[in-house]
């Protein structure tokens, strides 16, 4: 089975563009486990322009699925968070200071020695780990080398050529895949999934752990309502 977890930082963009707590943030996680979601994921960030760090510390007392933080560990404030709230996952991700959204996997080469301090770190505390990386296969052996317990793989580009050639678009993803397979890494993935490439996805990839999805269907619930869209969700994860 492939778990949906639900990534609400554009919940908590709704909330912080008037103030206040409208929408609530904590209300949505706790509705999206409720639809059905098995995950929720969070992504803070240093000017906290979507998810503040305060989120992450309420929604680990109420959240009872799996709880993944995603950000920078080169930032100690994101390290000390994690660390506080040991998340079932922490998601490594190389962001640029002030980047809209993540753009890129780790360079698992030249970054390992780093990589596998930060891995010791969250696993000494009983955190699993998953490093975002490209689909390319040597970053994926080099995330198995620094210690991680999964890869997410970065579906951006899945998700741009999708539209023009799907095979094509999967090919990267299902090479990555099975060399993860092949060095025991659990498999996730994340980054423009919708409901138009979610099912291929899946089908190419039948042994994906998790995805992480929050600005499409997000975005699909202006329309459909989130319990259903969630409900959409899942049914195109069921292949």
């Amino acid at each position: 089975m492939t778990r949906l977890s639900v990534n609400i930082n554009k919940i908590a963009t709704l909330r912080n563009s008037r103030g206040g707590n409208n929408p609530n943030v904590v209300k949505t996680a706790l509705d999206c486990e409720a639809f059905g979601a098995q995950g929720i994921t969070v992504h803070p960030r240093p000017d906290e322009r979507h998810i503040r760090y305060q989120d992450v510390l309420d929604l680990k007392q109420v959240v009872t699925t799996e709880f993944n933080i995603e950000g920078n560990p080169t930032e100690l404030k994101f390290i000390e968070l994690v660390l506080a709230t040991r998340p079932a996952q922490v998601t490594l991700v190389p962001d640029a200071l002030g980047a809209i959204t993540s753009n890129a996997g780790w360079d698992t080469i030249t970054h390992r020695d780093r990589l596998t301090d930060l891995v010791q770190i969250f696993k000494g505390a009983g955190i699993r780990v998953s490093v975002f990386v490209d689909p390319i296969e040597a970053m994926v052996e080099g995330a198995k080398i620094c210690g991680a317990d999964r890869v997410e793989l970065y579906t951006e580009p899945y998700a741009t050529e999708y539209p023009e050639n799907r095979e094509k678009a999967v090919a990267p993803y299902v090479k990555a895949a099975k060399v993860a397979q092949e060095v025991g890494l659990g498999l996730n993935a994340g980054h423009d999934l919708s409901l138009e490439n979610l099912r291929n996805l899946k089908e190419q990839i039948p042994h994906l752990d998790e995805v992480s999805i929050g600005n499409a269907l997000i975005c699909d619930a202006l329309y459909y309502g989130l319990e259903n869209t969630i409900q959409m969700y899942l049914r195109e994860l069921d292949v």
